[in-house]
């Protein structure tokens, strides 16, 4: 169940960061306007609670794993929401990311 909560919260967190960057995007780049960019500052703000929640205690392990999550969350935000097509070393590039979280997260350790 640890597991499954951790992973969960890290979609969350992904949902939370690529979802606010893609709405400051819009809002500024694409002129959306301010009401975009503050709707992602909020969505922003709000992944930097998210990771408070995770299980382990370790910011800086919390984060690293993310990190992997990130990439792969923006290739797949990319994929459904700007109709992105990604390459195959985009997608190898995501599935490594993703194995040094499985790697950092969920590795069996002594206490």
């Amino acid at each position: 169940m640890t597991v499954l909560r951790s992973i969960l919260l890290f979609v969350l967190a992904a949902i939370a960061e690529i979802g606010g960057a893609w709405l400051i995007w819009q809002g500024w780049r694409e002129h959306r306007g301010i009401v975009w960019i503050a709707a992602g500052i909020v969505a922003l703000g709000a992944y930097g609670f998210v990771a408070t929640f995770q299980p382990d205690p370790n910011f800086g392990r919390i984060l690293a794993a993310y990190g992997g999550i990130f990439v792969a969350g923006s290739l797949t935000w990319g994929v459904l929401v700007d109709r992105f097509k990604p390459d195959r070393y985009d997608l190898a590039g995501a599935a490594i990311c993703l194995v040094g979280v499985a790697v950092i997260m969920y590795a069996p350790r002594s206490s």
